[in-house]
């Protein structure tokens, strides 16, 4: 389909839903197998290379505690720096990505993103060794910049008044994302290839390539879907209006000079996302070690927070955000936050105390994303974004 082609907004706003939906399902597959991982590469690198390294280094963060504890610790300490390499890459390249989106458009830097995140999966998948695997990860990435860009097409479709509720479209692709894709990295994690045809160790194959290879051809579906159905939001006439982004200063690039309302904006969202993705990334080690969960049971706590954002992304900010403001949403989003965190660390039972916690940080979240993300995306000018946008996803 031509590009140029005339599409209405609510059909855009669909497309860009689905483009994020699939992306975010293949992104959330590995989100169960984080404990697993680190028990496979133990057995097959040991401590050689770079993983033996890592643990030594780990080992040394952890102090002078027993056996039990110590290990239960560097697990923990290895599932936050398997997500801290995607996060620091995301953190240099979504503004990256952005600003190129400002300067040629949201569609083909769609198509340049999904295309790199389709080959990390692709050597996910033949991913033998540890190595490989860390150099998977950073070119996903790299190219992680899908978040960022969608967000800068929604704004650019949509007004002040409606930005919040195109905000929480793109919030509940992330919870639904969020339902299909740790339930489904569970049951792929069923199926070791292995176990069928041994040979195919020989080149690369491992117990998580069902995974792998789910997310990688979740990927492919969602470049042939942007291909063929994504029109681009940012007319020629609105592009490269802001200053020169050609730069390779980092630094440079997370200051956009876009005055103290999104400086403050950003701030509040640092602050939040600190605690919230240092409980996700440990969230799976503490259940394990608590309830003795595996990669299944973990799927169905994720598919609960996923039904959650998306039930208060898609069906309560869209009405609270106009008739409030986005401003006190998200303080009321951040407020609920406090008390899941404290249920979450004090949970000995699998129900009420986890599930709970979990409620509350799903609702307190699913308010503040979108909300947040609306105020950063009214407060910066209709040409510059996706500059805006992709320091406010490199922040978090």
């Amino acid at each position: 389909m031509n590009s140029s082609t005339e599409r209405p907004a609510g059909s855009s706003k669909g497309v860009i839903f689905f483009t994020l939906f699939l992306d975010l399902v293949g992104f959330s597959i590995i989100f169960p197998l984080f404990p697993s991982l680190l028990d496979y590469y133990l057995s097959t690198d040991g401590s050689e290379g770079i993983l033996g390294q890592l643990l030594q280094t780990l080992d040394g963060w952890v102090g002078d505690v027993g056996d039990t504890e110590r290990r239960f610790r560097v697990q923990v300490l290895f599932g936050g720096v398997l997500g801290s390499v995607y996060s620091i890459l995301q953190f240099g390249f979504s503004p990256i990505w952005g600003r190129i989106s400002d300067r040629i458009g949201r569609r083909p830097v769609l198509l340049w993103t999904v295309g790199g995140i389709i080959l990390s999966y692709l050597l996910w998948m033949v991913s033998g060794s540890f190595t490989l695997f860390i150099v998977a990860r950073v070119i996903g990435g790299m190219f992680s910049g899908n978040l960022s860009v969608a967000s800068a097409a929604m704004a650019d479709i949509t007004d002040a008044k409606s930005r919040a509720a195109g905000m929480g479209i793109i919030g509940a692709a992330f919870g639904l994302g969020f339902i299909l894709g740790p339930a489904l990295g569970g049951w792929l994690s069923y199926y070791n290839l292995l176990e069928n045809s041994p040979a195919l160790a020989d080149y690369g194959f491992n117990p998580f390539s069902a995974a792998a290879i789910g997310a990688l051809l979740l990927s492919v579906i969602n470049w042939v879907w942007i291909y063929r159905k994504f029109d681009e939001t940012l007319p020629p006439e609105k592009r490269g209006q802001g200053d020169d982004l050609r730069t390779s200063n980092i630094a440079r690039l997370l200051r956009p000079g876009l005055g103290p309302n999104i400086a403050r904006a950003n701030f509040a969202y640092f602050v939040f996302l600190v605690a919230f993705s240092g409980m996700e990334f440990t969230l799976t080690f503490l259940v394990r070690d608590r309830f003795a969960w595996g990669p299944m049971d973990m799927a169905w706590m994720f598919v609960f927070v996923g039904f959650v954002i998306a039930f208060v992304q898609g069906g309560i900010v869209r009405r609270v955000a106009p008739k409030y403001g986005e401003r006190k949403v998200a303080m009321v989003g951040l407020i609920t936050i406090a008390p899941g965190l404290v249920l979450l660390g004090v949970a000995t039972d699998p129900k009420l105390p986890l599930f709970g916690g979990l409620a509350l940080m799903a609702i307190g979240s699913a308010l503040t994303i979108p909300t947040v993300t609306a105020l950063v995306s009214r407060y910066a000018p209709d040409q510059r974004q996706g500059a805006a946008l992709g320091v406010f996803r490199s922040v978090g």
